[in-house]
C-alpha cells in the first residue's frame, strides 16, 4: 500500500509534562485510522502537530514529501475540531462559500454539491446557530472536505450526537472512502466507531501501547469468551489444559476461545455440569480497558 503520512520519533513536552513521547505512525491512502486513549493520553496534542497548529520539539511528519510547515500540505487536509470554527451569524451556505473563497478552483457548484451530499440543501439558508447538534456536524465535515483533500482528520466528530445522526454521518464518510479513497484519522470515545478501522493505534501516557489490525488487538487483549455459568467452576477449571486461558468468575467460568465452532465439544463434554452459557465475542472496548485499565482518570 501507498503511504501517505509518514510519522517518525514524535516528541512534545509543555514543561516538565512530556505528553507526547517518540511516536512513530504510518497511514496508507484511503485507510481509516483510529487513533484511541483515555483523557489525557496525547491522542489531541498528536492531531495539533499533525494539522500543524502545534509544532513537535522533535521528531519527523511528512504527507508524501510535505511537511506541516508548507502551505500545501494544508490543501491536502481536511479537520473537524471538537469545537466548531464556523460563524454562527451566517448561513450553512454562507460558511462554506466563505470556505471556498480561500481556494482558487472551488465554486458555488462544489458547494451545492456538498450541500446535498450532507443533506444540508434544504437548511442552506439558516443561520448556523440555530441548527441542532447533528445539523452542525454534518456542516463541519462537509466544510472540512470541500477542498477535496486526500487525509480528513476527525476529532471527537460525534461527542453528544444520537445514534441516529452518528450512523449517518459514518454512511456519508464510509462513501467519501469508497469513491474518493479519502483517508481518515479519526479520535473517539464512542470505541464502535473504530470496529470498522483498517488500523488502530492505542496512546497511554504519550505513548503509543499497541498498535495493529482491529483483528490482530482483539486476539491478543479481547478474545471471544465463552461464558459456562456452573456450580462447580473449579473442577471444571482443573479439566482444562494449563495453557488455556479460563478463569472463574462470580457465575462459573471464562474461557477463551477462537470461535465459535471450538465451542461445541467444549460445551458437550462439560454439558452435566452446566447450568447455562453465553458466547460473548470480544470489542474494542475489551481492547480498550485491557490496554490502559479500568479505573477513572
Amino acid at each position: 500500500m501507498v503511504t501517505l503520512l509518514y510519522v517518525k520519533n514524535l516528541k512534545k513536552s509543555f514543561g516538565a509534562k512530556l505528553a507526547v513521547d517518540d511516536i512513530d505512525l504510518q497511514i496508507s491512502r484511503g485507510q481509516l485510522i483510529a487513533l484511541l486513549g483515555p483523557n489525557g493520553a496525547g491522542k489531541s496534542t498528536v492531531i495539533s502537530m499533525l494539522i500543524g497548529i502545534m509544532k513537535p520539539d522533535s521528531g519527523e511528519i511528512r504527507l508524501e514529501e510535505m511537511s506541516p510547515q508548507e502551505s500545501h500540505y494544508h490543501r491536502r487536509i481536511g479537520v473537524v475540531f471538537q469545537s466548531s470554527v464556523l460563524d454562527g451569524q451566517l448561513t450553512v451556505r454562507q460558511n462554506l462559500n466563505l470556505r471556498a473563497g480561500m481556494y482558487r478552483d472551488i465554486g458555488s457548484e462544489r458547494v451545492s454539491e456538498v450541500l446535498s451530499q450532507f443533506s444540508l440543501t434544504k437548511i442552506a439558508d439558516q443561520k448556523y446557530k440555530t441548527l441542532s447538534g447533528g445539523q452542525r456536524r454534518r456542516v463541519d465535515i462537509a466544510r472540512a472536505v470541500l477542498h477535496h483533500p486526500d487525509l480528513l482528520f476527525l476529532d471527537e466528530p460525534s461527542t453528544g450526537l444520537d445514534v441516529q445522526t452518528r450512523r449517518m454521518i459514518w454512511m456519508i464518510l464510509d462513501r467519501l472512502r469508497r469513491e474518493d479513497r479519502l483517508t481518515i484519522v479519526l479520535t473517539t470515545h464512542y470505541l464502535e466507531e473504530a470496529e470498522t478501522a483498517d488500523f488502530v493505534y492505542v496512546l497511554d501516557y504519550g505513548k503509543i501501547i499497541a498498535a495493529d489490525t482491529v483483528q490482530k488487538l482483539k486476539k491478543a487483549y479481547a478474545p471471544t469468551r465463552l461464558l459456562i455459568s456452573t456450580l462447580y467452576p473449579k473442577r471444571l477449571q482443573s479439566q482444562f489444559p494449563k495453557d488455556w486461558r479460563v478463569a472463574v468468575t462470580s457465575t462459573g467460568l471464562s474461557i477463551a476461545v477462537p470461535d465459535a465452532i471450538s465451542c461445541i465439544p467444549i460445551l458437550s463434554r462439560l454439558e452435566s455440569s452446566i447450568d447455562d452459557f453465553e458466547l460473548r465475542k470480544g470489542t474494542v472496548d475489551d481492547i480498550f480497558l485491557t490496554l490502559t485499565g479500568k479505573e477513572m482518570r
